[in-house]
């Protein structure tokens, strides 16, 4: 199955895999959420081709995530500018840091770090129920199937 194919499935994870399922797209939104959103400072810093580039900004573009707008007339030069549903998708990418800080560690140091706005105190993420208040965890989740 190929990810444009994914965008209709019943599952959420499979529709969110088809916007941003491959490791340039997340890290091209990761970027323009974090405040690079020039498309040759994009490209710079991810080392990723022109070509992969401006393929992954459409589709983010076509998904609803970036909006692009002109910032010079001559040449006519756009960057790309995160929209409500891109900026819906900061805790999740903060999960995934997290996540990743605890179970995928490494030497070296992160490219980003992502403090409270007030405090500038490091953000420690806790997934919520809003139902209940309780912290999802493995062991506090019971999954049914609908098949």
């Amino acid at each position: 199955m190929k990810w444009n194919e994914l965008s209709d499935e019943a599952c959420p994870v499979a529709r969110a895999m088809s916007v941003v399922g491959d490791r340039w797209t997340l890290l091209i939104l990761r970027d323009c959420l974090f405040g690079i959103r020039k498309f040759d400072d994009i490209q710079r810093r991810l080392g990723i081709t022109r070509h992969v580039l401006a393929e992954r900004l459409k589709k983010l573009e076509t998904a609803g995530l970036l909006e692009r707008r002109p910032y010079q007339e001559r040449p006519v030069r756009h960057e790309y500018v995160p929209t409500r549903a891109a900026k819906d998708f900061i805790p999740v990418m903060q999960t995934m840091i997290a996540w990743a800080d605890a179970h995928l560690t490494t030497d070296k140091a992160p490219p980003y770090r992502i403090l409270n706005r007030e405090t500038r105190d490091p953000i420690a993420p806790k997934v919520i129920d809003a139902n209940t208040g309780t912290e999802i965890t493995s062991s506090s989740i019971w999954v049914e199937s609908n098949d």
